[in-house]
């Protein structure tokens, strides 16, 4: 499996495209993007679990439950979210594109990204549809990624090739998410495009699989968003042998589709709102992997542990106050951790007791911008990764005027 450039039109049959339309005040920023296949892919989606969820949410799983789509349109700037007429809205995107498209508006994936019960004009959406069809481009996809940002500091998408029964397959995602992201989907919209051959069936089963391990395994904050969702869409340009039940080949593209989704969380994690530093905190060790997912959440959750990598220091005693209260089955006396970085590894717990470590050293391994937080359990052969970020004055600030 090798790493390519592209993003979302690495794959073949896909154009993409993102520009200025009018919703964001800032000319600057690209608020309207487009991903496009060539031809019908295979869809399939999940959605945030918040009971408030966004109109474009409710309009995307109408339009694709029949399996299939063949655009991604999404603006940012604006949720389109409790609004009263959220749902025409919607709907009316997925029609002015499909129009000048010249295809089904049920063939749409419609998405929005930005503040909350502030109502949603069309008009700029509309004045903006030719400008981004025409612009459609296979080196698209930088663009398309800067046109769903909100909060976000850096661009995110990644792509990778990989073989499928001979046949040489490429997936690539691109991702918004810096704030409003906790465990069970956050606030962040990912696209990701593939033109291996499967159907709709194994597409939708490989996509739910793996996001119990990715995406929901992510957490910035503990708030969870209400336009959260995850879209794949795979056309089968490679022309691959159609992947229509588990084997070899379903093996393969789940193992594509996660080196995907595991460096789209990092990069979400690490550009976390005010983020300074990427936490990744592995457990091994526990009484089986749900325990293990327990443990790992409740520390990548902690604020107190957050501020204490923010602040560069080895503060593990509220490393296993998160262990105690996450509701997992540990047995304490048992307990290590660690901390590591590429400035080296300190050990500062053994047996659930704290052990003599250097604070120089340690101090070096919390200035990196990596921090692995290690935790052993010695309860059985569990394992899980959280992904998160450090705590710090600027969170605050953003969130202190983001609607003004």
């Amino acid at each position: 499996m090798n790493t390519v450039k592209g993003g979302v039109t690495a794959a073949k049959g896909f154009t993409a495209n993102g520009i200025h339309c009018g919703i964001r005040k800032n000319r600057t920023k690209r608020d309207l993007s487009l991903i496009y296949s060539e031809v019908r892919a295979s869809a399939a989606s999940v959605y945030t679990t918040n009971l408030v969820k966004g109109a474009p949410l409710t309009v995307t799983k109408k339009n694709i439950s029949d399996g299939y789509a063949r655009a991604i349109i999404c603006n940012s700037g604006n949720a389109n979210t409790c609004n009263a007429n959220g749902i025409e809205i919607a709907r009316g995107m997925c029609q002015v594109l499909g129009d000048r498209l010249g295809i089904s508006e049920k063939d749409v994936v419609v998405a929005s990204t930005g503040v909350i019960g502030q109502p949603l004009d069309i008009t700029p959406i509309k004045n903006g549809i030719d400008e981004l069809v025409a612009g459609l481009s296979r080196d698209g996809s930088e663009a398309a990624a800067e046109g769903i940002m909100t909060t976000d500091t850096v661009k995110k998408e990644i792509a990778v090739e990989f073989e499928v029964g001979g046949v040489t397959c490429t997936i690539g995602g691109i991702a918004k998410g810096s704030g409003m992201i906790h465990p069970n989907m956050a606030t962040m919209l990912v696209f990701i495009t593939t033109d291996a051959a499967i159907t709709p069936e194994m597409l939708g089963k490989a996509l739910s699989g793996d996001i119990k391990n990715t995406f929901n395994m992510v957490s910035v904050d503990g708030d969870t968003s209400t336009n959260d969702m995850v879209t794949v869409l795979a056309n089968g340009v490679a022309g691959n042998k159609l992947i229509d039940s588990e084997g070899e080949d379903f093996d393969a593209f789940m193992k594509a589709l996660n080196s995907v989704t595991v460096a789209l969380c990092r990069m979400i994690a690490g550009d976390g709102e005010g983020a300074t530093k990427l936490l990744e905190c592995r457990v091994d060790g526990a009484l089986d992997e749900e325990n293990a997912k327990t443990v790992a959440k409740s520390v990548i959750c902690s604020s107190l542990t957050k501020a204490a990598m923010f602040g560069a220091d080895a503060n593990w005693g509220r490393v296993l106050c998160a262990i105690g209260y996450s509701g997992a089955k540990v047995s304490v006396d048992k307990v290590d951790v660690s901390f590591k970085s590429s400035a080296g590894q300190v050990d500062v717990c053994r047996n659930g007791s704290g052990i003599e470590f250097s604070e120089d050293l340690a101090k070096k391994v919390l200035l990196e911008k990596e921090i692995e937080i290690i935790i052993t359990l010695g309860d059985g052969d569990g394992r899980a990764t959280a992904w998160g970020c450090d705590l710090t004055y600027d969170y605050v600030k953003i969130n202190g005027d983001y609607r003004t």
